[in-house]
């Protein structure tokens, strides 16, 4: 029988599997963007151990969300917290969403995103960014979630010269509607 995936928080023993996906999604959707040798050298076994710090920290601040698909496996994951830019007008920021592939276009990534804004609605913050790499095609996902283009700036990273774009959201409310139906904003 199959199951339901489950958005749920992440606990210290989600670490292993957030870092699998964190891993696989990174080469997935990076490769071109990134020097393939970064990429290839990106550890499962090290970001596991960094998640499971994270996640074992007990820091309020930050909070990370998993997708639990059939047989308990993690198939996607999600962080937010305060915004660590100096955006006027922005209290949160959304850090990281990440799918595992197999799992792109089944809402998952509303639901994330949804699950945050709750998140974030409940600690008082109302108002939100995120950043993302401007080649980054999934950056689109964040425009039809209603992410408005706020800015733009250089960036070094594994060696390249690239450059990430802010999207905000100045109301978290309708985000939030799409944690119980990822067709909100469909």
């Amino acid at each position: 029988m199959a199951t339901t995936p489950l958005i749920r928080p992440a606990q210290p023993a989600d670490a292993a599997g957030i870092a699998a996906v964190h891993v696989d999604s990174w080469r997935s959707t990076y490769a071109g963007m990134l020097p393939d040798d970064y990429l290839i050298s990106l550890s499962v076994d090290t970001h596991s151990r960094r998640w499971r710090a994270l996640l074992s920290s007990g820091v309020r601040a930050r909070r990370t969300y998993v997708v639990q698909g059939e047989g308990q496996a993690i198939v996607g994951f999600a962080s937010c917290g305060p915004q660590r830019t100096s955006l006027a007008g922005y209290g949160g920021e959304f850090y990281a969403v990440y799918l595992a592939d197999h799992v792109h276009g089944r809402g998952w990534g509303r639901r994330l995103l949804g699950a945050m804004a709750q998140d974030l609605l409940g600690a008082g913050l109302h108002t939100a960014v995120v950043w993302v790499l401007r080649d980054n095609p999934s950056r689109f996902f964040y425009e039809r979630m209603g992410g408005v283009l706020l800015a733009e700036q250089p960036i070094s990273f594994a060696g390249q010269r690239l450059s990430e774009v802010a999207y905000g959201w100045t109301d978290l409310l309708p985000l939030a509607r799409m944690a119980a139906d990822p067709h909100v904003g469909s």
